[in-house]
């Protein structure tokens, strides 16, 4: 299960006391009690248990002191085995795709599936999405029971849900609870936040289940819980199933996400900009700037817009828009709400693609403009993003970058291609150093 600011991130269950007169629970023919079984017999089966086994590599910086005696590398680096037990939910029976969080199978070399009945299968995995953390395996099953996917835009705060999932390895275990906020961001867990909360209670080892509306559909995948002592007081977090869907298709089809890119920078609308603005809204995205050539250009988007709805759905912050973007595909076609000058309109958007493999390096950060970047290598085999194109006095060469530069790493965090470059920007805060190989040297340059 993921934390939070340090602290674990869970739920209490809300306990629910059945009542003849309530509509949302069913009556068993061979039971007198109203009861959500009937509900669940159909719904749990989709849910299984995930055991992981792999290798992870950890890195730790040999002191100069050290090495000037006793020579060696600037590093050391140790791999460790490791098991981890998660959830998983079946979306679709007939290809044998389970849906689970990244974090759960990231660095696996297996990956075990175990099914209610008891069958176990090794599994294959199609792809992962780590900044939104949702992965898609593959099983060779049959008779497999998968679950109906929920317009996970039309649930309510106060909706009645049910988590289903195997926390601390105790397989099938469900609990119950409501809806208890929407569009979540700000937390820290994920580079694109845009979460269901829910006081369902969810606790380790429920990451990846499932968060089922009283239909039996699936409106959500658990990933994170907030408790300060590593338990459940009644907060947790879902990816809504349809951010969890466009983002499943896009690796069933490609084995990558290739986010959409709208080409906007902005902040959140609050009681202090909106009075500036002279609007009568208090939440929404504020577009600060518009990038040249963008998909947001090209729509008749300008910098003074307020966002306030995407396809219809209120937005309640930047981030939220910037994670339904992040979530469908390049070439998606998006219907914006904005305000400007009082008036509203609707915008008809079509997204360009964020992992394009030639960008203008201006749209993934402000510091980076007046230079082109590309997926490329230092010459010596190693994978990284190319400075294909830089203007003389730009922001780019003001902090350092040279024509043909190889951006290798972004905080530590290594980066092959324009699109996990993109991603380790967006997730970085406070000072960014790149990691730049230059000729046959390595430099960091600093972003302020």
């Amino acid at each position: 299960m993921l934390m939070v600011s340090g602290l674990v991130v869970g739920t209490f269950g809300l306990q629910l006391h059945a009542s003849a007169a309530l509509p949302f629970f069913s009556n068993d023919k061979d039971s007198e009690v109203p009861s959500l079984a009937p509900m669940l017999e159909k719904a749990t089966p989709a849910v299984v248990s995930i055991a992981v086994e792999g290798t992870q590599t950890a890195r730790q910086q040999v002191p100069e002191m050290f090495r000037y005696f006793f020579g060696g590398p600037q590093e050391q680096v140790q791999e460790r085995p490791f098991r981890g037990l998660g959830s998983g939910v079946i979306i679709d029976a007939e290809k044998g795709y389970v849906v689970t969080n990244a974090h759960v199978v990231h660095n696996a070399d297996e990956i075990t599936v175990k099914l209610t009945g008891g069958r176990v299968f090794k599994a294959k995995k199609l792809g992962e999405d780590q900044q939104s953390d949702i992965a898609l395996l593959k099983i060779d099953a049959n008779d497999l029971t998968d679950l109906p996917i929920a317009n996970s835009d039309k649930i309510r705060v106060g909706d009645f849900v049910v988590a289903v999932g195997n926390p601390f390895g105790l397989s099938q275990t469900v609990t119950s609870g409501i809806v208890s906020a929407l569009g979540r961001s700000g937390l820290n867990i994920g580079g694109y936040e845009d979460y269901i909360q829910t006081d369902a209670a969810i606790n380790r080892g429920n990451s990846g289940g499932a968060l089922v509306n009283l239909k039996g559909e699936l409106v959500g995948i658990n990933t994170a819980i907030f408790g300060p002592n590593g338990g459940n007081v009644g907060i947790g977090f879902a990816i809504p199933s349809n951010m969890m869907k466009s983002l499943v298709d896009q690796i069933a089809e490609f084995g990558e996400v290739r986010r959409g890119l709208l080409g906007i920078l902005g902040s959140d609308v609050d009681a202090g900009l909106a009075e500036a603005m002279n609007a009568k809204v208090n939440i929404g995205a504020f577009v600060s700037e518009v990038q040249p050539d963008s998909a947001a250009e090209k729509a008749g988007l300008q910098a003074g817009d307020i966002i306030t709805a995407i396809n219809g759905r209120n937005l309640h912050s930047f981030a939220e828009l910037r994670a339904k973007i992040a979530s469908m595909g390049a070439g998606a076609e998006v219907q914006l709400t904005i305000l400007r000058k009082g008036d509203k309109k609707n915008v008809e958007v079509v997204l360009d693609d964020a992992t394009q493999s030639e960008v203008t390096a201006a749209q993934i950060h402000p510091a980076l403009e007046g230079a082109t970047l590309m997926n490329g290598d230092d010459g010596a085999g190693n994978a990284g993003v190319q400075v294909s194109e830089l203007q003389r006095n730009s922001p780019a060469a003001r902090i350092g970058l040279q024509e043909d530069d190889v951006i290798i790493g972004v905080n530590r965090n290594r980066v092959t291609t324009v699109s996990e470059f993109r991603e380790a920007l967006d997730s970085a805060t406070g000072v960014i150093a790149l990691n730049v190989r230059r000729g046959n040297s390595t430099l960091y340059l600093v972003i302020r």
